[in-house]
């Protein structure tokens, strides 16, 4: 008999989710997790900690230029630097015990630890080797670097430094217009910093719709940030005062630097996998260091199955706790879905941005016929009365049978509102279903109505 019906190595969004839900269907499961709290990077030192500091930040900017346009007088609040990073702790702290709780109550067995894979069905955690009938890898990804880029995590830092750092400083320099750098490279600019984005490409948010990305970089350029694009980052050099950024355009081949207090590292992630011993058991790797498996996530080795960033895909979190869902099903003898069609994308700044299916250049690319719907929420009486107009919904359909093909999103709530888009599209809806069914008012939402609207007779209020 082995000792668990099913080992989870990593207690990331994938794995402690695919723990649960192996659990509720009658396994006994355990989970190696070497930190000292579950939650993996998105709990402890990724998503929940930014979205923390993404809302304080989005507070005091509404205090210094809002408030008193809706009659609430008094002085600004300053910034209690250590009290903000406190508040940040809380959130990050009540989250990781909740998954505790959860552990406790569906029987997890949670096995601290680092865990390898000597054999098959063995799991070695420390000197004890567990055994199980199924492992599931999910120990997710980590933030890469750039050759001749040194990380510190203190004045040359990744995403995990950005969000402890001393003290806000003057300057910084982000390396990669992606979601991370974006969303830090926003939290420090409404603190005051002076915030330079250097992207290699020649447009941030790379493989988003270009409408959309144009028109996020204009408003976060009158945010104060400043881009330099299509530039090669040839090294990052620490100075007695911080780090110099040393580039190079790849237009003309100019060369210039820049100086700043600190320096964020946000060229994207790898996969997390070493140490567990995959080269040694066979398992077959595939692009970038991601793990191969098949339709139902199971690699080459019977029994070994792997989700989550360790495999190909996005990198998101929900994406992970899909396929942890799904995983643990087809372990348990049912069918596992993931609608890797449907999986939506947001950046938390202010405004958001929100995406799911297809864009406009990618339907061109395959030569498809579409039709595009708009709205600007500055037609939108909720959007215009909390001065969050700026902004619209675009809504993709096929020219043919009106069936929803993608949306992007940039305004208010936007990472809410694509999930109206992602059930619509889930159930095989047109644009005009969208359309037909009553949204109430005043709302956010009115702006995906309208923009259904404009893929048929019209919009209305635009």
């Amino acid at each position: 008999m082995a000792d668990f019906d099913t080992i989870i190595i990593g207690a990331g969004p994938g794995g402690y989710v695919a723990a649960i839900r192996a659990a509720q269907l009658g396994q006994k499961v355990a989970c190696v997790e070497g930190r000292e709290t579950l939650g993996g990077t998105c709990l402890n030192v990724g998503c929940i900690p930014s979205k923390a500091m993404l809302h304080a930040t989005h507070m005091l900017h509404e205090t210094h230029e809002n408030f008193e346009k809706m009659g609430l007088m008094g002085a600004h609040p300053t910034v209690d630097w250590q009290k903000m990073q406190a508040y940040k702790d809380d959130v990050v702290n009540g989250n990781t015990t909740g998954i505790a709780l959860l552990f406790k109550k569906n029987k997890v067995t949670w096995i601290k630890g680092w865990a390898t894979i000597p054999a098959p069905g063995q799991v070695k955690v420390g000197e004890d080797t567990h055994s199980a009938r199924n492992i599931v890898i999910a120990t997710g990804s980590e933030a890469s670097s750039i050759p001749n880029v040194t990380i510190d995590e203190e004045t040359v830092v990744t995403s995990t430094g950005a969000l402890t750092l001393k003290s806000v400083p003057k300057s910084m320099v982000v390396i990669g217009a992606g979601v991370i750098g974006l969303e830090m490279g926003s939290v420090y600019a409404r603190l005051g910093t002076q915030v330079t984005v250097v992207e290699y490409l020649d447009a941030i948010t790379p493989g988003m719709d270009a409408e959309v990305a144009k028109t996020f970089q204009r408003i976060l350029t009158k945010q104060g940030l400043k881009f330099v694009l299509g530039a090669a980052v040839q090294s990052v050099t620490k100075t007695a005062t911080g780090a110099t950024v040393a580039y190079k355009l790849k237009k003309n081949d100019t060369e210039a630097s820049l100086d700043a207090d600190i320096v964020l590292v946000a060229t994207g992630r790898k996969p997390y996998t070493a140490g567990l011993g995959l080269e040694a058991l066979g398992v077959e790797m595939g692009p970038r260091g991601t793990i191969k498996t098949d339709a139902h996530w199971q690699t080459n080795i019977p029994g070994i199955y792997a989700i989550g960033d360790a495999i190909a895909g996005p990198m998101l979190a929900h994406k992970a706790e899909d396929e942890g869902m799904a995983v643990a099903e087809v372990i348990s003898g049912k069918h596992g879905h993931v609608n890797y069609g449907v999986i939506p994308g947001v950046i938390y700044t202010t405004p958001e941005v929100a995406n799911v299916g297809l864009t406009e250049e990618q339907l061109k690319a395959e030569g498809r016929a579409y039709k595009v719907g708009k709205f600007p929420f500055m037609g939108n009486a909720r959007a215009k009365a909390v001065f969050q107009a700026e902004g619209f919904v675009k809504l993709i359909a096929d020219a043919a049978t009106d069936r929803i093909l993608g949306c992007h999103i940039i305004g208010p709530a936007a990472g809410d509102l694509i999930h109206e888009v992602c059930v619509a599209m889930e159930f095989g809806a047109s644009a005009q279903d969208l359309a037909l069914t009553c949204h109430a008012h005043p709302t956010w939402s009115e702006a995906v109505r309208e923009a259904a609207l404009a893929c048929g007779d019209g919009a209305i209020h635009a």
